[in-house]
């Protein structure tokens, strides 16, 4: 298995990750057009993210094993100057929950936050009811701030969130 950052040519990967697993998605996701996840879809945005790549605005990293995404962690909203911090998301497959995958990505993209971008602060949002979010989170080291009342809306509904952190050691 590798865990890396996506590239331009992942989008037929990605595709079928997201369709294979479009149901258990569903109730953490924003509600998206039909062809959302399509290859073609795929390939638009991950043009302009490949780009945020690049500059140090983004990262998108997925664990593939035998020409199949497992799972995908990303560092968005990016932000340098006297915050140096930005979100991070994740999701994997329905087959692979429960194995440590997800810990292993998150890891890899913290370490990557804090040493490769020497960001401060990372933030992440889950639903109260997504205890597999909170044992996750617990375990990479985030903290518990707060709870943001109808903060994202998910699947058509505004849903409150329970906001962490995690501070990079070095800063502590």
């Amino acid at each position: 298995m590798e865990i890396r950052l996506v590239k331009a040519t992942d989008a037929d990967l990605l595709s079928a990750y997201h369709l294979k697993n479009a149901e258990h998605f569903r109730k953490w996701e924003p509600k998206h057009e039909a062809d959302y996840y399509s290859a073609g879809q795929l390939k638009k945005r991950l043009s302009s993210f490949i780009v945020a790549q690049n500059e140090d605005r983004a990262a998108y990293f997925v664990a593939i094993d035998n020409g199949k995404v497992l799972a995908h962690c990303s560092l968005t909203n990016i932000i340098y100057g006297p915050l140096k911090g930005c979100h991070i998301g994740y999701g994997v497959a329905k087959s692979f929950e429960g194995t440590g995958l997800m810990t292993k990505v998150c890891q890899h993209a913290i370490n990557y936050a804090f040493s490769k971008l020497a960001l401060n602060r990372l933030m992440a949002a889950y639903m109260p009811f997504n205890s597999r979010s909170e044992t996750l989170l617990k375990k990479l080291g985030f903290t518990q701030e707060g709870l943001a009342r109808k903060y994202l809306q998910i699947n058509g509904s505004w849903e409150d969130h329970v906001l962490t952190s995690l501070i990079n050691p070095e800063n502590a």
